[in-house]
């Protein structure tokens, strides 16, 4: 073989050997959307209730602040992620006189109550988690097949 040959094989050999480690790198799995309805209780008394919308990967933040206001009534960081049909959620709760923080795991559809105060209802979270495309999802909203083409079914 002559000696341009062998660099040949050689620049075709590391050029396979590339290829396959690209091939093995695993791919970010696709962003789930999902749905989270909270429940937010100070000493027992109901201080918000939000609905959102948010991703796996991607951290949801709410905040409800009155105009004019420098303090927020709360602000809500969620951060969600998945693994296999699990959804691992930081959960970070502020207001004005307390905060609290929770890590959590959840099934879709699965309802939680989670106590982030120092005593038991001091601060209080009940959070649902479900999927945005999915038949519980669609019935919780009162969607339908023909609302999608312009029925009866409520608006979002």
């Amino acid at each position: 073989m002559t000696r341009s040959t062998l660099i040949k094989k050689a620049w075709l050999g590391l050029a396979l050997v590339g290829l396959a480690c690209i091939g093995a790198v695993p791919t970010q799995a696709e962003a789930e959307p999902l749905y989270f309805a909270l429940e937010v209780r100070r000493e027992g008394r109901l201080v918000a209730q939000p609905k959102l919308l948010g991703e796996t990967g991607r951290t949801v933040r709410a905040e409800r602040r009155k105009p004019g206001a420098s303090q927020p009534d709360y602000r809500l960081v969620l951060t969600p992620t998945a693994e296999g049909e699990t959804f691992h959620l930081e959960l970070d709760l502020m207001l004005p006189e307390i905060k609290g923080h929770s890590e959590l795991a959840l099934l879709h559809g699965q309802q939680r109550r989670v106590q982030l105060g120092r005593y038991p209802g001091d601060l209080e979270v009940s959070l649902l988690l479900m999927k945005v495309d999915s038949p519980e999802f669609r019935a919780l909203m009162d969607l339908s097949e023909d609302a999608a083409v312009g029925g009866s079914g409520r608006p979002i």
